[in-house]
């Protein structure tokens, strides 16, 4: 996770370049319902695209039976009228390389992008398969109006709490917990998080203070360049969610995310650092309102013959959270970290909690915890740990063949029944995920 901006600023989005809509059969003219002009199709690996850039400033349908490019940034609304962009079930959306196309939704606008498991949604590289490679193109970028925490102890910080997104993706931030950006179900986004710059990264889905009327149901983030999903602040919650082969974390949180996540399937493909990596406030570890979400049926999935693939599970910068039924397997450095004085305060006080664990990892615990002025270290986070129920450690594999990168099989082993992210004996990844290495 690099850390985000969070300059208090507004979008300038009338500097923007104006919307090329779809061709002619998709839109009339330039008093077409997209509020832009009116532009040509391109052929794109032989397939005939609509391009998409600019600033959408009215409602919107993209139909399966055309494909789509992202070019540069195309914002949904203006972060001021409420505008919907809907996308049909079976759509596919290319992210150009060349111009680093990214999807920004803006506050007060939505998403509806419904797919379905035998026909989900597709965001991917604009490069011909067999030549496409993380990093390809931005990624899927959701702004809201829910709280954060990036504004506590900060003078002149604007009231209700807002940032500026990393890469230019806006303005989130708000008051307004049950704030939705829309739905997502049946979504698969491939190979992109461009690198901008070292410190100035775009992840796989980036939800920036994002509420809880947003719907997150079975998504899938593949051969990302950075993080697979990270929730900035915001109180959204998301189920079934996949993130597999990414270049940095698989699944963040940090600035304050008061949300949940269940059935959660992270993999590691010897590229990524830690399967989770949570945090509250790098400024301020002990900022209001503190990260502190339920995340519950997890299953992680290390590469153990790489040299990365770090931790399974890093808490640090002080967050709080209820994790619950979690198998952790195959991370090289541990398969649990603890760092922060604020952290381990966190455990102490309760607020941090880990339940019904189970861990296959050469080092369970990290024996050289970070900390600042507290005395713990590893053996203490270990003995916390086993405290708390349903905490264990084994030697054997947790999941059928998570270390499989074309064909995993993340069904729960003997050893490992009745925990993870599949627990009913139903794989809830079959039929509509994708697992394509370039």
């Amino acid at each position: 996770m690099k850390k985000h901006i969070v300059k208090f600023s507004t979008l300038s989005l009338a500097l923007l370049l104006p919307l090329i809509a779809c061709n002619k059969d998709a839109v009339d003219d330039s008093a077409d319902d997209t509020g832009g002009l009116v532009g040509d199709c391109e052929l794109i690996n032989g397939v005939e695209v609509c391009v998409l850039t600019g600033i959408l400033t009215q409602d919107m349908t993209l139909t399966a039976d055309k494909t789509y490019l992202l070019r540069g940034g195309f914002f949904v609304g203006d972060d001021e009228g409420e505008t919907t962009l809907t996308i049909e079930p079976g759509t596919t959306v290319y992210g150009e390389t060349s111009t680093q196309g990214m999807l920004v939704v803006t506050r007060n606008s939505k998403l509806m992008a419904e797919g379905t498991a035998e026909a989900p949604i597709v965001f991917t590289s604009s490069n011909a398969p067999g030549t496409r490679a993380p990093g390809d193109w931005g990624g899927l970028i959701l702004n809201g109006k829910a709280p954060l925490n990036v504004c506590d102890g900060v003078d002149d910080a604007p009231d209700p709490c807002e940032a500026f997104g990393e890469g230019g993706t806006g303005t989130y931030g708000g008051n307004d917990a049950e704030d939705s950006s829309g739905s997502l179900k049946y979504v698969r986004v491939e190979f992109g998080g461009t690198l901008l710059s070292p410190e100035n990264e775009l992840n796989g889905i980036a939800f920036q203070g994002v509420g809880s009327g947003t719907v997150v149901d079975y998504i899938q983030v593949h051969k990302n360049d950075d993080d697979g999903v990270e929730f900035f602040g915001g109180t959204v919650r998301a189920t079934h969610l996949l993130v597999s082969g990414v270049g940095d974390d698989s699944l963040d949180w940090t600035d304050g995310w008061q949300g949940s996540a269940q059935y959660v399937i992270l993999q590691q493909d010897g590229a990524g650092d830690n399967g989770i990596e949570a945090d509250n406030n790098g400024d301020n570890n002990d900022a209001s309102p503190r990260s502190n979400p339920s995340v519950s049926n997890v299953t992680l999935i290390g590469a153990p013959d790489s040299e990365q693939s770090d931790f399974g599970l890093l808490l640090r910068e002080g967050t709080a959270a209820d994790l619950d039924s979690v198998l952790v397997q195959g991370f090289n450095d541990a398969c649990l970290a603890l760092n922060h004085d604020a952290t381990y305060q966190q455990s102490l006080d309760g607020a941090l909690r880990i339940t019904n664990m189970i861990g296959s990892c050469a080092t369970p615990v990290e024996s050289d915890a970070q900390a600042d002025s507290l005395d713990f270290d590893g053996s203490d986070v270990q003995a916390w740990l086993e405290g708390l129920e349903g905490n264990s450690f084994v030697s054997e594999a947790l999941v059928e063949d998570g270390y499989s990168l074309t064909a995993p099989n993340f069904m729960p082993t003997a050893a490992a029944q009745g925990q993870g992210a599949i627990t009913d004996g139903v794989d809830w990844t079959a039929g509509w995920t994708d697992f394509p290495q370039n």
